[in-house]
């Protein structure tokens, strides 16, 4: 075994890296950005080195600086975790050159499956079955075209290199294919370096099965169950779990037989996943699946197939790497109960998944399960860290087990309702509503199920007067007056001449803004009496389910979480006149593409420009008529809350 390693990464997988190592005596050494200096897997490392700015391009995807750090406090190989250089076989090359091991499959195994016309052609080869579709050199829009045409509308376009959705379209009608192609292509380099993309028939009824393998340098391959994927938005997985909800022994049997076989046929060692498409408009049959593609590192959604089979991957990635056989044979791995993972991300789900960002400032996660339930939180942060707009906003991986799939998914919905977090929008409440869901519950599940129930699931509740009360009571500091014990004197500071005093205090959700007077009452309680009413309504003065953060207030009640913006009234005279014909920037990004000019009439709702801002492509829509009078420059890095448009005049009411 190793005695020292480095983790080319950061985050929860970074952390999670560090924690098997720790288990098994191995020292480990982080690499970090500017961003991450205080990051919870520096801090967790035994060392940690600086390997430049917060962009990747100049840090985490800069191989010699990582190898350099590696070579400079003698770690004997690398742990490339998941994204980043996990899949790039000149870095591979470069690991290996510099005497050092990669923690992961060689670079001849990354390249055959690392473009995906390449690899379905080597697994139709192998006897794999592989989905119809155009997997050719030819990247002319003619013949892509023309290639579509012959497969049959529904087709999906696919970036050839990476993964995670980036670089994907899915295309209903021939007179829609350029645009969709366009997008496609100018994603995909953004996102790999490569614009050339594959064409494929798309499924009407889809779900997402995978199959997790292992190999080892001795010509030994296995699998470790199948993993459910289909609740995805825009191509992104969102619920995970184990093992497929339906799957029948026969299915089974047929899906990891070729995942295996895939494995062998590029003598594949190390963690990898078999990515299946599978059509179930009849159920699932063992002759309606297909391969799409293999991930030849670790998954992100590699927890639930531990918690089923008690195996970590991550011990066995490093045992394999470190010259040792398979610590199992297929027979010895086993299945054992029903596994989920649910993503909790910085979004608003309310804005089409927006990216959020912002400070922690209060952060609680549920430590145990209910009954025979087991919980298991994976994250990179901690309660006061920020969201950075250079990396994945993800916050936390939600895991739950449980002895079947009904009683784990009841144990996933309590986890996210008591799953806590303020400082940042997030998807917890969507998630919540997904785990709900009718047909998720069923197990009737496919990669549309998220689009078409989509205004259901990102509907938010309003608070109710209870909500309000008590977000008022938290703004305006009186409850902190509430007393501890059964001391009168504690009354005495929200008293003035033996009477109540009434304090004001406003909060403002969404477009709404709420004022009340505020007074203690001799029993403890709090008296609150909204404005334009005679009569208050009377609420304890118990601030637990509130949290205070700097202008924000946020409630948490019956798993949702409702944040209120404390007015700041020095800030009130600035706000009128300011900025209302404008548009700006809802998070830090890059100007990919300017689709209007200065003097241009635009309606509303038509697009104006693309905004690239984490990994993902998004598209700003005039807000309502006008002329422009300017618009931001294509090519321009823009911060949170820049004026991108600005109109000559705001129309009339």
């Amino acid at each position: 075994m190793f005695s020292k390693i480095l983790i080319a990464n950061r985050g929860e997988i970074a952390c999670r890296v560090i924690r098997t190592a720790r288990k098994l005596g191995v020292k480990t050494v982080a690499v970090y950005s500017d961003a991450d200096a205080r990051s919870l897997h520096v801090e967790m490392a035994d060392e940690a080195v600086h390997i430049g700015p917060s962009p990747v391009g100049e840090s985490y995807l800069r191989g010699d600086r990582i190898i350099e750090a590696a070579r400079k406090t003698g770690a004997e190989a690398i742990h490339p975790g998941y994204g980043f250089l996990s899949e790039n076989p000149d870095f591979v090359d470069q690991v290996v050159a510099a005497g050092l091991v990669f923690i992961g499959p060689s670079a001849a195994s990354i390249r055959a499956m690392g473009l995906k016309d390449a690899a379905k052609r080597l697994m139709e080869k192998a006897g794999v079955p592989v989905v119809p579709g155009y997997h050719g050199e030819a990247q002319e829009i003619v013949i892509l075209a023309s290639k579509a045409r012959e497969i049959g509308y529904p087709v999906l376009i696919k970036a050839r290199a990476g993964g995670g959705g980036k670089g994907m379209r899915r295309v209903e009608h021939p007179d829609d294919f350029a645009e969709a192609l366009s997008g496609a292509r100018r994603e995909a380099k953004a996102a790999f370096g490569d614009d050339r993309v594959l064409v494929e028939k798309y499924v009407d009824k889809p779900r997402h099965i995978e199959v997790q393998v292992f190999g080892d340098n001795f010509g030994n391959a296995v699998h470790l169950f199948e993993r459910d994927c289909s609740a995805q938005r825009r191509h992104q997985k969102v619920i995970e779990e184990a093992p497929a909800p339906g799957m029948t022994p026969e299915m089974r049997k047929a899906m990891t037989d070729a995942a295996v076989t895939a494995a062998k046929a590029i003598s594949y060692s190390g963690a990898g996943t078999i990515e299946f498409i599978v059509d179930a408009s009849d159920g699932l049959k063992p002759d309606r699946f297909w391969f799409m593609e293999m991930n030849t590192r670790l998954q992100v959604e590699h927890p639930v197939t531990e918690m089923i089979t008690g195996v970590d991957l991550v011990e066995w990635q490093l045992r394999v790497a470190a010259g040792e056989k398979l610590p199992k044979s297929q027979k010895e791995i086993t299945l054992s109960g029903h596994a989920f993972e649910a993503r909790i991300y910085a979004e608003d789900p309310a804005k089409d998944f927006l990216p959020a960002i912002g400070t922690l400032h209060h952060l609680r996660f549920p430590s145990v399960g209910a009954g025979k339930s087991s919980i298991r939180v994976e994250t990179g942060v901690g309660e006061g860290d920020s969201i950075s707009p250079f990396y994945d906003p993800m916050i936390a991986k939600l895991v739950v087990h449980a002895p079947d799939r009904p009683s784990a998914l009841s144990s996933l919905g309590e986890a996210l309702k008591t799953s806590e977090i303020a400082g940042s929008t997030t998807n917890i409440g969507f998630l919540a509503a997904l785990a709900q869901d009718p047909d998720f519950a069923s197990g009737d599940v496919d990669t549309g199920l998220i689009a078409r129930k989509q205004p259901a699931l990102v509907a938010s509740p309003k608070p109710d007067p209870d909500i309000i009360a008590r977000a008022l009571l938290t703004a305006s500091g009186v409850g902190h007056l509430a007393p501890t014990g059964n001391d009168p004197w504690e009354l005495i500071s929200g008293y003035g001449h033996f009477h109540p005093l009434w304090r004001q205090a406003s909060v403002g959700f969404e477009q709404q803004e709420t004022t009340a007077g505020i007074r203690m009452r001799p029993d403890g309680r709090v008296e609150i009496r909204f404005d334009g009413q005679e009569d208050g309504v009377i609420i304890s003065g118990d601030r637990q389910g509130a949290v205070a953060w700097p202008g924000h207030v946020t409630i948490f009640a019956d798993g949702a979480a409702f944040d209120f913006k404390v007015p700041d009234p020095f800030a009130k005279a600035a706000e009128s006149g300011n900025g209302a014909a404008s548009m700006r920037a809802p998070m830090p990004g890059l100007v990919k593409l300017v689709r209007a000019a200065k003097g241009d009439a635009v309606v509303k709702n038509q697009p104006l420009l693309i905004l690239e801002a984490m990994k993902m492509e998004h598209t700003i829509t005039a807000q309502h008529d006008g002329v422009i009078a300017e618009i931001a420059a294509e090519g321009a890095q823009v911060t949170d809350g820049t004026v991108l448009v600005r109109f000559e005049e705001t129309p009339a009411e």
